[in-house]
Protein backbone atom coordinates (compact mmCIF):
# COMPACT_ATOMS: atom_id res chain seq x y z
CA UNK A 1 0.00 0.00 0.00
CA UNK A 2 2.67 2.56 0.81
CA UNK A 3 4.91 1.37 -1.76
CA UNK A 4 2.24 1.84 -4.60
CA UNK A 5 1.63 5.39 -3.08
CA UNK A 6 4.62 6.87 -2.63
CA UNK A 7 6.42 6.68 -6.16
CA UNK A 8 8.99 9.22 -7.34
CA UNK A 9 5.94 11.64 -7.51
CA UNK A 10 6.36 12.62 -4.16
CA UNK A 11 9.91 13.13 -4.99
CA UNK A 12 9.65 15.94 -7.67
CA UNK A 13 6.01 17.05 -5.94
CA UNK A 14 7.79 20.50 -4.47
CA UNK A 15 8.74 21.53 -8.29
CA UNK A 16 5.62 20.97 -9.41
CA UNK A 17 3.79 22.86 -6.66
CA UNK A 18 6.28 25.84 -6.25
CA UNK A 19 4.58 28.18 -8.90
CA UNK A 20 1.99 28.10 -6.45
CA UNK A 21 3.68 29.06 -3.81
CA UNK A 22 3.30 28.10 0.28
CA UNK A 23 -0.55 28.01 -0.44
CA UNK A 24 0.12 24.47 -2.09
CA UNK A 25 0.42 23.17 1.46
CA UNK A 26 -3.32 24.45 2.31
CA UNK A 27 -4.13 22.61 -0.94
CA UNK A 28 -2.12 19.68 0.20
CA UNK A 29 -4.01 19.44 3.71
CA UNK A 30 -7.48 19.72 1.94
CA UNK A 31 -6.34 16.75 -0.61
CA UNK A 32 -5.17 14.94 2.17
CA UNK A 33 -8.81 14.93 4.18
CA UNK A 34 -10.27 14.04 0.75
CA UNK A 35 -8.15 11.04 0.23
CA UNK A 36 -8.50 9.72 3.75
CA UNK A 37 -12.39 10.20 2.70
CA UNK A 38 -11.61 8.20 -0.26
CA UNK A 39 -9.70 5.44 1.48
CA UNK A 40 -12.42 4.87 3.95
CA UNK A 41 -15.03 4.38 1.26
CA UNK A 42 -12.68 1.32 -0.18
CA UNK A 43 -12.32 0.13 2.79
CA UNK A 44 -16.62 -0.09 3.14
CA UNK A 45 -16.69 -0.82 -0.10
CA UNK A 46 -14.16 -3.93 -0.09
CA UNK A 47 -15.52 -5.28 3.02
CA UNK A 48 -19.03 -5.81 1.15
CA UNK A 49 -17.46 -6.73 -1.99
CA UNK A 50 -14.70 -9.15 -2.03
CA UNK A 51 -11.90 -10.09 -4.76
CA UNK A 52 -9.48 -8.63 -6.42
CA UNK A 53 -10.75 -6.01 -9.38
CA UNK A 54 -11.22 -2.76 -6.89
CA UNK A 55 -13.15 -0.07 -8.31
CA UNK A 56 -14.14 -1.82 -11.31
CA UNK A 57 -15.72 -4.40 -9.45
CA UNK A 58 -17.58 -1.55 -7.10
CA UNK A 59 -18.92 0.18 -10.48
CA UNK A 60 -19.93 -3.36 -12.04
CA UNK A 61 -21.78 -4.34 -8.64
CA UNK A 62 -23.83 -1.07 -8.52
CA UNK A 63 -24.62 0.47 -11.88
CA UNK A 64 -23.73 -2.71 -14.56
CA UNK A 65 -21.69 -3.40 -16.80
CA UNK A 66 -21.17 -0.59 -18.99
CA UNK A 67 -20.53 1.58 -15.57
CA UNK A 68 -17.69 -1.48 -14.70
CA UNK A 69 -16.12 -1.35 -17.98
CA UNK A 70 -15.89 2.81 -18.70
CA UNK A 71 -14.25 2.22 -14.59
CA UNK A 72 -11.92 -0.47 -15.66
CA UNK A 73 -11.05 1.38 -19.17
CA UNK A 74 -10.30 5.07 -17.00
CA UNK A 75 -8.56 2.96 -14.48
CA UNK A 76 -6.30 1.05 -16.90
CA UNK A 77 -5.11 4.55 -18.42
CA UNK A 78 -4.50 6.00 -15.45
CA UNK A 79 -2.03 2.78 -14.55
CA UNK A 80 0.12 3.08 -17.69
CA UNK A 81 0.14 6.98 -17.63
CA UNK A 82 0.74 7.42 -14.09
CA UNK A 83 3.74 5.08 -14.80
CA UNK A 84 5.16 7.23 -17.31
CA UNK A 85 4.69 10.36 -15.01
CA UNK A 86 6.95 8.05 -12.19
CA UNK A 87 8.91 7.30 -15.15
CA UNK A 88 9.95 11.35 -15.98
CA UNK A 89 10.31 12.21 -12.32
CA UNK A 90 12.62 9.01 -11.44
CA UNK A 91 15.02 10.45 -14.44
CA UNK A 92 15.39 13.58 -12.60
CA UNK A 93 16.93 11.85 -9.66
CA UNK A 94 18.91 9.51 -12.36
CA UNK A 95 20.29 12.61 -14.01
CA UNK A 96 21.40 13.66 -10.71
CA UNK A 97 24.21 11.35 -11.91
CA UNK A 98 24.22 10.71 -15.27
CA UNK A 99 23.51 13.27 -18.42
CA UNK A 100 23.08 16.37 -16.27
CA UNK A 101 22.82 18.82 -18.97
CA UNK A 102 19.51 17.03 -19.30
CA UNK A 103 19.90 16.44 -23.22
CA UNK A 104 16.41 15.01 -24.24
CA UNK A 105 17.26 11.92 -26.18
CA UNK A 106 19.16 10.82 -23.47
CA UNK A 107 16.33 11.43 -21.05
CA UNK A 108 14.00 9.59 -22.90
CA UNK A 109 16.34 6.45 -22.51
CA UNK A 110 16.96 6.02 -19.28
CA UNK A 111 13.01 6.59 -18.70
CA UNK A 112 12.52 3.29 -20.99
CA UNK A 113 15.08 1.51 -18.65
CA UNK A 114 13.44 2.86 -16.14
CA UNK A 115 9.67 1.92 -17.55
CA UNK A 116 10.77 -1.57 -18.77
CA UNK A 117 13.07 -2.97 -16.10
CA UNK A 118 10.33 -3.60 -13.44
CA UNK A 119 8.23 -5.11 -15.90
CA UNK A 120 10.88 -7.85 -16.98
CA UNK A 121 10.82 -8.06 -13.13
CA UNK A 122 6.88 -8.50 -13.16
CA UNK A 123 7.05 -11.29 -16.16
CA UNK A 124 9.28 -13.69 -13.76
CA UNK A 125 6.50 -13.84 -11.11
CA UNK A 126 4.51 -12.45 -7.50
CA UNK A 127 7.47 -14.07 -5.41
CA UNK A 128 9.84 -11.63 -6.63
CA UNK A 129 7.32 -8.57 -6.75
CA UNK A 130 6.49 -8.70 -3.07
CA UNK A 131 10.45 -9.18 -2.08
CA UNK A 132 11.29 -6.25 -4.28
CA UNK A 133 8.40 -4.19 -3.10
CA UNK A 134 9.57 -4.36 0.94
CA UNK A 135 12.90 -3.51 0.55
CA UNK A 136 12.30 -0.90 -1.43
CA UNK A 137 9.75 0.82 0.37
CA UNK A 138 11.79 0.77 3.57
CA UNK A 139 14.71 2.51 1.54
CA UNK A 140 12.34 5.62 0.49
CA UNK A 141 10.74 5.98 3.54
CA UNK A 142 14.14 6.86 5.24
CA UNK A 143 15.00 10.00 3.39
CA UNK A 144 11.79 10.83 2.89
CA UNK A 145 10.91 10.83 7.11
CA UNK A 146 14.18 12.66 7.90
CA UNK A 147 13.16 15.46 5.47
CA UNK A 148 9.19 15.35 7.45
CA UNK A 149 11.42 15.52 11.08
CA UNK A 150 14.77 16.88 11.04
CA UNK A 151 14.74 18.64 7.53
CA UNK A 152 12.11 20.86 9.88
CA UNK A 153 14.93 22.57 11.85
CA UNK A 154 16.35 24.11 8.65
CA UNK A 155 13.78 25.67 7.71
CA UNK A 156 14.16 29.46 7.02
CA UNK A 157 11.15 31.50 6.22
CA UNK A 158 13.18 34.15 3.67
CA UNK A 159 13.12 30.64 1.57
CA UNK A 160 8.77 30.80 0.98
CA UNK A 161 8.29 33.23 -0.85
CA UNK A 162 4.95 34.90 -1.54
CA UNK A 163 2.15 32.88 0.18
CA UNK A 164 -0.02 32.79 -3.20
CA UNK A 165 2.85 33.29 -5.93
CA UNK A 166 0.49 31.94 -8.91
CA UNK A 167 -0.74 35.20 -9.33
CA UNK A 168 -4.69 34.07 -9.65
CA UNK A 169 -7.37 33.74 -6.87
CA UNK A 170 -6.84 31.88 -3.54
CA UNK A 171 -9.21 29.59 -4.16
CA UNK A 172 -8.25 28.81 -7.76
CA UNK A 173 -4.15 28.52 -6.48
CA UNK A 174 -5.59 25.66 -4.32
CA UNK A 175 -7.56 23.60 -6.53
CA UNK A 176 -5.02 23.66 -8.79
CA UNK A 177 -2.34 22.96 -6.64
CA UNK A 178 -5.28 20.16 -5.43
CA UNK A 179 -5.48 18.52 -8.44
CA UNK A 180 -1.22 18.05 -8.82
CA UNK A 181 -0.82 17.16 -5.03
CA UNK A 182 -3.62 14.03 -5.42
CA UNK A 183 -1.07 12.38 -7.85
CA UNK A 184 0.84 11.29 -4.94
CA UNK A 185 -2.20 9.75 -3.02
CA UNK A 186 -3.11 7.86 -6.15
CA UNK A 187 -2.58 4.22 -5.31
CA UNK A 188 -4.63 4.65 -2.22
CA UNK A 189 -7.21 2.03 -3.72
CA UNK A 190 -4.55 -0.99 -4.72
CA UNK A 191 -4.93 -2.96 -1.90
CA UNK A 192 -8.15 -3.42 -2.91
CA UNK A 193 -7.56 -3.98 -6.56
CA UNK A 194 -5.26 -6.73 -5.73
CA UNK A 195 -7.78 -8.24 -2.55
CA UNK A 196 -8.08 -11.12 -4.14
CA UNK A 197 -4.22 -12.22 -3.14
CA UNK A 198 -4.37 -10.86 0.63
CA UNK A 199 -4.89 -12.79 3.38
CA UNK A 200 -8.46 -12.28 5.42
CA UNK A 201 -9.30 -9.49 3.15
CA UNK A 202 -11.92 -8.40 5.15
CA UNK A 203 -10.29 -7.25 7.78
CA UNK A 204 -6.36 -6.13 6.15
CA UNK A 205 -7.97 -4.31 3.18
CA UNK A 206 -9.94 -1.57 5.18
CA UNK A 207 -6.90 -0.86 7.37
CA UNK A 208 -3.69 -1.44 4.92
CA UNK A 209 -5.75 1.45 3.20
CA UNK A 210 -6.37 3.81 5.90
CA UNK A 211 -3.56 3.54 8.11
CA UNK A 212 -1.68 3.19 4.62
CA UNK A 213 -2.77 6.58 3.46
CA UNK A 214 -2.34 8.25 6.91
CA UNK A 215 1.88 7.66 6.97
CA UNK A 216 1.92 8.35 3.88
CA UNK A 217 0.09 11.41 4.53
CA UNK A 218 2.15 12.81 7.65
CA UNK A 219 5.32 12.37 5.48
CA UNK A 220 4.12 14.44 2.41
CA UNK A 221 2.77 17.10 4.40
CA UNK A 222 5.69 17.82 6.71
CA UNK A 223 8.45 16.54 3.97
CA UNK A 224 7.32 19.15 1.42
CA UNK A 225 6.61 21.93 3.85
CA UNK A 226 10.46 21.27 4.93
CA UNK A 227 11.47 21.37 1.24
CA UNK A 228 9.88 24.79 0.90
CA UNK A 229 11.69 25.84 3.63
CA UNK A 230 15.02 24.89 2.56
CA UNK A 231 15.20 25.51 -1.09
CA UNK A 232 15.05 28.97 -2.16
CA UNK A 233 11.60 29.35 -3.83
CA UNK A 234 13.36 31.19 -7.12
CA UNK A 235 15.39 27.85 -7.44
CA UNK A 236 12.35 25.00 -5.97
CA UNK A 237 10.09 25.99 -9.56
CA UNK A 238 13.51 24.69 -12.07
CA UNK A 239 14.40 22.32 -9.87
CA UNK A 240 14.77 18.41 -11.23
CA UNK A 241 15.60 16.78 -8.15
CA UNK A 242 13.73 19.14 -5.24
CA UNK A 243 14.52 16.29 -2.41
CA UNK A 244 18.23 16.29 -3.23
CA UNK A 245 18.82 20.10 -3.20
CA UNK A 246 17.12 20.44 0.13
CA UNK A 247 19.15 18.12 1.63
CA UNK A 248 22.01 19.21 0.02
CA UNK A 249 20.97 22.80 1.41
CA UNK A 250 20.94 21.18 4.48
CA UNK A 251 24.23 19.26 5.09
CA UNK A 252 26.55 21.65 2.64
CA UNK A 253 28.57 19.44 -0.36
CA UNK A 254 26.78 16.54 -2.42
CA UNK A 255 26.99 13.35 -0.28
CA UNK A 256 23.76 13.71 1.47
CA UNK A 257 21.81 15.05 -1.64
CA UNK A 258 23.20 12.03 -4.02
CA UNK A 259 22.02 9.44 -0.77
CA UNK A 260 18.29 10.41 -1.40
CA UNK A 261 18.69 10.36 -4.98
CA UNK A 262 19.92 7.41 -4.79
CA UNK A 263 16.57 7.02 -2.66
CA UNK A 264 14.94 8.32 -4.70
CA UNK A 265 16.16 6.06 -7.37
CA UNK A 266 14.97 2.89 -6.02
CA UNK A 267 11.95 4.46 -4.80
CA UNK A 268 10.64 4.54 -8.21
CA UNK A 269 11.58 1.29 -9.41
CA UNK A 270 9.80 0.00 -6.46
CA UNK A 271 6.67 2.06 -7.55
CA UNK A 272 6.73 1.19 -10.91
CA UNK A 273 7.09 -2.37 -9.87
CA UNK A 274 3.93 -2.56 -8.11
CA UNK A 275 2.01 -0.30 -10.64
CA UNK A 276 2.98 -2.73 -13.41
CA UNK A 277 1.89 -5.14 -11.99
CA UNK A 278 -1.61 -2.79 -10.71
CA UNK A 279 -1.73 -2.35 -14.70
CA UNK A 280 -2.50 -6.11 -15.79
CA UNK A 281 -4.45 -7.41 -12.44
CA UNK A 282 -7.49 -4.99 -12.82
CA UNK A 283 -7.92 -5.47 -16.86
CA UNK A 284 -7.13 -9.27 -16.19
CA UNK A 285 -10.46 -9.10 -13.72
CA UNK A 286 -12.38 -7.13 -15.87
CA UNK A 287 -11.24 -9.20 -19.36
CA UNK A 288 -12.68 -12.44 -17.47
CA UNK A 289 -16.00 -10.83 -16.87
CA UNK A 290 -15.49 -10.45 -21.09
CA UNK A 291 -16.03 -6.86 -19.69
CA UNK A 292 -11.73 -6.04 -21.48
CA UNK A 293 -10.30 -7.69 -24.53
CA UNK A 294 -9.73 -10.99 -23.84
CA UNK A 295 -6.07 -11.14 -24.51
CA UNK A 296 -5.56 -9.28 -20.54
CA UNK A 297 -7.70 -12.38 -19.61
CA UNK A 298 -4.19 -15.19 -20.52
CA UNK A 299 -1.58 -15.65 -17.72
CA UNK A 300 1.86 -17.31 -18.12
CA UNK A 301 3.70 -20.04 -16.24
CA UNK A 302 3.23 -20.91 -12.61
CA UNK A 303 2.80 -17.59 -10.88
CA UNK A 304 0.03 -16.68 -13.62
CA UNK A 305 2.09 -14.09 -14.46
CA UNK A 306 -0.51 -11.50 -16.82
CA UNK A 307 1.82 -11.08 -19.58
CA UNK A 308 0.09 -9.30 -22.47
CA UNK A 309 -1.17 -6.99 -19.43
CA UNK A 310 2.51 -5.97 -18.36
CA UNK A 311 3.68 -5.71 -21.73
CA UNK A 312 0.74 -3.77 -23.17
CA UNK A 313 1.36 -1.00 -20.43
CA UNK A 314 4.79 -0.59 -20.19
CA UNK A 315 4.45 -0.40 -24.26
CA UNK A 316 2.06 2.77 -23.68
CA UNK A 317 3.31 4.33 -20.97
CA UNK A 318 7.06 4.33 -23.14
CA UNK A 319 5.07 6.22 -26.03
CA UNK A 320 3.21 8.44 -23.81
CA UNK A 321 6.90 9.36 -22.37
CA UNK A 322 8.53 9.67 -25.64
CA UNK A 323 5.73 12.24 -27.06
CA UNK A 324 5.62 14.02 -23.17
CA UNK A 325 9.79 14.99 -23.92
CA UNK A 326 9.16 15.93 -26.87
CA UNK A 327 5.86 17.82 -27.24
CA UNK A 328 5.38 18.71 -23.24
CA UNK A 329 7.17 22.08 -21.73
CA UNK A 330 6.36 20.34 -18.13
CA UNK A 331 6.81 17.29 -18.63
CA UNK A 332 6.02 15.85 -15.37
CA UNK A 333 3.03 18.30 -14.15
CA UNK A 334 1.26 17.75 -17.67
CA UNK A 335 1.17 13.77 -17.38
CA UNK A 336 0.31 13.95 -13.68
CA UNK A 337 -2.87 15.74 -14.33
CA UNK A 338 -3.70 13.40 -17.08
CA UNK A 339 -3.46 10.52 -14.83
CA UNK A 340 -5.22 12.31 -11.74
CA UNK A 341 -7.74 12.47 -14.06
CA UNK A 342 -8.19 9.71 -15.27
CA UNK A 343 -8.04 8.29 -11.58
CA UNK A 344 -10.81 10.66 -10.31
CA UNK A 345 -13.42 9.23 -12.52
CA UNK A 346 -13.00 5.25 -10.72
CA UNK A 347 -12.61 7.18 -7.31
CA UNK A 348 -15.71 8.81 -8.28
CA UNK A 349 -17.62 6.18 -9.86
CA UNK A 350 -16.45 3.86 -6.23
CA UNK A 351 -17.95 7.15 -4.05
CA UNK A 352 -21.43 6.81 -5.98
CA UNK A 353 -21.39 2.84 -5.54
CA UNK A 354 -21.17 3.21 -1.94
CA UNK A 355 -23.83 6.17 -1.37
CA UNK A 356 -25.99 4.09 -3.99
CA UNK A 357 -25.54 0.93 -1.54
CA UNK A 358 -26.12 3.72 1.74
CA UNK A 359 -29.59 4.69 -0.16
CA UNK A 360 -30.78 1.58 -0.84
CA UNK A 361 -30.07 -1.01 2.03
CA UNK A 362 -28.44 1.66 4.57
CA UNK A 363 -31.40 1.24 6.90
CA UNK A 364 -31.95 -2.03 7.01
CA UNK A 365 -28.36 -3.53 7.39
CA UNK A 366 -26.75 -0.33 9.50
CA UNK A 367 -27.08 1.23 13.00
CA UNK A 368 -28.29 4.84 12.58
CA UNK A 369 -24.75 6.52 13.74
CA UNK A 370 -22.93 3.97 11.49
CA UNK A 371 -25.15 4.94 8.60
CA UNK A 372 -24.51 8.97 9.03
CA UNK A 373 -21.44 8.07 9.72
CA UNK A 374 -20.70 6.18 6.25
CA UNK A 375 -23.03 8.77 4.61
CA UNK A 376 -20.81 11.60 5.59
CA UNK A 377 -17.46 10.49 4.58
CA UNK A 378 -18.65 8.97 1.10
CA UNK A 379 -20.63 12.39 0.36
CA UNK A 380 -17.19 13.94 1.28
CA UNK A 381 -15.39 11.62 -1.13
CA UNK A 382 -17.73 12.71 -3.76
CA UNK A 383 -17.20 16.45 -3.36
CA UNK A 384 -14.08 15.48 -3.08
CA UNK A 385 -13.56 13.88 -6.46
CA UNK A 386 -15.33 17.09 -8.68
CA UNK A 387 -12.87 18.95 -7.22
CA UNK A 388 -9.77 17.37 -7.90
CA UNK A 389 -11.50 17.04 -11.73
CA UNK A 390 -12.18 20.69 -11.45
CA UNK A 391 -9.18 21.40 -10.40
CA UNK A 392 -7.66 19.70 -13.29
CA UNK A 393 -7.57 22.51 -15.48
CA UNK A 394 -9.54 22.23 -19.28
CA UNK A 395 -7.01 21.19 -21.38
CA UNK A 396 -6.27 18.13 -19.76
CA UNK A 397 -10.10 17.29 -18.80
CA UNK A 398 -10.73 17.80 -22.25
CA UNK A 399 -7.43 15.25 -23.21
CA UNK A 400 -8.63 12.74 -20.41
CA UNK A 401 -11.94 12.78 -21.33
CA UNK A 402 -11.33 11.92 -25.17
CA UNK A 403 -9.23 9.03 -23.79
CA UNK A 404 -11.88 8.02 -21.97
CA UNK A 405 -14.55 8.25 -24.75
CA UNK A 406 -12.58 6.45 -26.81
CA UNK A 407 -13.42 3.23 -24.41
CA UNK A 408 -16.85 3.10 -25.99
CA UNK A 409 -15.98 1.40 -29.34
CA UNK A 410 -13.95 -0.98 -27.53
CA UNK A 411 -17.61 -1.99 -25.45
CA UNK A 412 -19.45 -2.10 -28.65
CA UNK A 413 -16.70 -4.15 -30.48
CA UNK A 414 -16.65 -6.84 -27.15
CA UNK A 415 -20.42 -6.82 -26.94
CA UNK A 416 -20.74 -7.97 -30.94
CA UNK A 417 -22.23 -11.30 -31.01
CA UNK A 418 -19.51 -14.40 -31.70
CA UNK A 419 -20.91 -15.68 -34.91
CA UNK A 420 -20.96 -19.26 -35.19
CA UNK A 421 -20.54 -21.13 -38.56
CA UNK A 422 -23.92 -21.38 -40.24
CA UNK A 423 -25.03 -25.56 -40.51
CA UNK A 424 -27.44 -26.45 -43.76
CA UNK A 425 -30.97 -26.41 -42.02
CA UNK A 426 -31.87 -30.60 -43.01
CA UNK A 427 -28.93 -31.14 -40.70
CA UNK A 428 -30.75 -29.91 -37.44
Amino acid sequence: MVGSIIGTGVFALPSALAPYGPIALVAFVLVTVGALALAVTFGRLSERVPGSGGPYVYAREAFGEFAGFLTAWSYWITAWAGNAAIAVAWVGYVEVFVNKGHHTWASIAIALVGLWLPAIVNLTGVRAIGAFQVVTTVLKFLPLAFMATAGLLFVKSGNFGAFNASGGSALGAVSAAGAIALFSYIGLETASVAAGRVRDPKRNVPRATVYGTLACAAIYLLGTLAVFGTVPHDRLGSSAAPFTDAMNGIAGGHWAGNLVAVAAIVSGLGALNGWTLICAEMPMAAARDGLFPSAFAGTRGRGEVPAFGIVSATVLASALTVISYTRFTRVFTEIVLLSVLTAVIPYLVSAAAQLYWLAQHGRAELDRRRLLRDTAVTVLALAFSYWSIQGSGYQTVYYGLFAVLLGIPVHIWLKRPHVRPMTPRHQH
